[in-house]
């Protein structure tokens, strides 16, 4: 009997970590923040947030060890003057595995800066897909934006692997952000109107139906450009100057809008190595479209792709 409950526990266990889909370590930064506050809670806060997001089940879909999406999260707090509140930015990273190497591709690289949030040490987080608004709003916005961003991260790694693959938690997170907690005067990033570059306008592209083209942009980047490196670098790299030019295309029809910054965002290393094997031509041509496309990067794009 012993040895039948030691197996079922060993079985159970299996199942509860081959179901998670994430590998994230979320990392809280309280520097900023006064001396009139415990450090300890800051550490129960990031214990915490990874419990959250690395023990909630995101899809119905099964991952093996391996197969969970990296990510990292960097919440960097400082103090607002009211009590347990605070304000903070939060970086979201995520990478995603090249066949046939050991390689991670950045598929996700944002920094937020529209984060605020009450936390009180060892408090509950709680966070319910159908009522993401609760009591206490400023209690409630942290665990929606982590949400969002799981979500987004899980949307944006199966867009990579299937054409519109991400779709269901492109909703799931545009859901997030359709009953947002709402509190004029702290909370910010999920309307509209509270800029150009934020998490309405980021899953609002996703899901825009004159912005498809942005997923084959995924797809095709990832799955047969970047997935092809391994067998026909060639092939991968033409595949790779194909992205680029939908991407310009996509530019030149929808100026300015957040998702095509948004793909660049930590690729520029990855992109010169790519062309830097490349004819000249082609080398000549990636660099006239990266420094029309990755302004930021542009002097870097014009010195390593000559």
């Amino acid at each position: 009997m012993q040895k039948i409950s030691l197996l079922f526990i060993i079985v159970f266990v299996f199942k509860i970590s081959a179901a998670q889909e994430l590998k994230a370590n979320v990392t809280v930064v309280s520097n900023q923040v006064g001396n009139n506050v415990n450090p300890n809670t800051f550490r129960t806060l990031q214990t915490a947030l990874n419990t959250f997001i690395n023990t909630r089940k995101w899809t119905a879909d099964n991952f093996g060890q391996n197969e969970r999406i990296e990510c990292n999260f960097l919440l960097q707090l400082q103090s607002t003057g009211d009590l347990n509140v605070y304000k903070a930015s939060i970086t979201i990273q995520a990478a995603r595995p090249v066949f046939n190497t050991s390689y991670l591709s950045p598929i996700i690289n944002f920094k937020d800066d529209n984060v605020s949030f009450k936390y009180i040490e060892f408090q509950q987080l709680e966070f319910n897909d159908n009522r993401v608004s609760g009591s206490d709003a400023q209690v409630s916005n942290l665990t929606a934006i982590i949400a969002y961003y799981a979500n987004m991260v899980i949307g944006f790694d199966y867009a990579s692997f299937s054409p519109r693959g991400g779709d269901p938690y492109f909703i799931k997170a545009q859901n997030i952000v359709n009953n947002a907690p709402d509190d004029g005067r702290v909370i910010s990033g999920w309307k509209a109107f509270d800029g150009v570059r934020n998490r309405y306008w980021l899953v609002e592209n996703m899901l825009n139906s004159r912005y498809t083209i942005m997923h084959d942009v995924y797809y095709n980047y990832y799955r047969l450009g970047m997935d092809k490196l391994y067998e026909d670098e060639n092939a991968a790299r033409a595949e790779v100057m194909n992205v680029l030019n939908l991407l310009n295309s996509f530019n030149t029809d929808n100026p300015n809008k957040m998702i095509s910054q948004f793909f660049f965002q930590g690729k520029s290393t990855e992109l010169i190595k790519i062309f830097a094997k490349g004819p000249q031509q082609d080398k000549a041509r990636a660099s006239e479209l990266l420094q029309r496309l990755d302004i930021t990067n542009a002097a870097k794009y014009k010195d390593e792709l000559k």
